[in-house]
């Protein structure tokens, strides 16, 4: 069964303070609207290494990119709106 909720992916690394801070504004920001969220570690692909190396973290919406090094979570919520 496919989700009809929207995908976010938050590209991210081991060791990355704004990465965490990333992450916990995505997980308070789905308790007020759902959303399915994936987490990928930029440094298991050489091709998102490069793409995103000096980016991180980067925050997609269905796989467009909408945030990167900060998240806020009203920017957040009204992309999802």
């Amino acid at each position: 069964m496919t989700s009809n909720l929207p995908n976010v992916t938050l590209y991210t690394r081991k060791g990355c303070c704004l990465c965490e801070e990333a992450k916990r504004v995505l997980l308070l920001a789905r308790t007020r609207k759902p959303f399915d969220l994936e987490e990928v570690d930029i440094d298991l692909d050489l091709a998102l290494r490069a793409e995103y190396n000096e980016e991180v973290p980067v925050v997609a919406v269905n796989g467009r990119k909408l945030f990167q090094y900060e998240v806020r979570i009203a920017d957040f919520l009204k992309e999802l709106a």
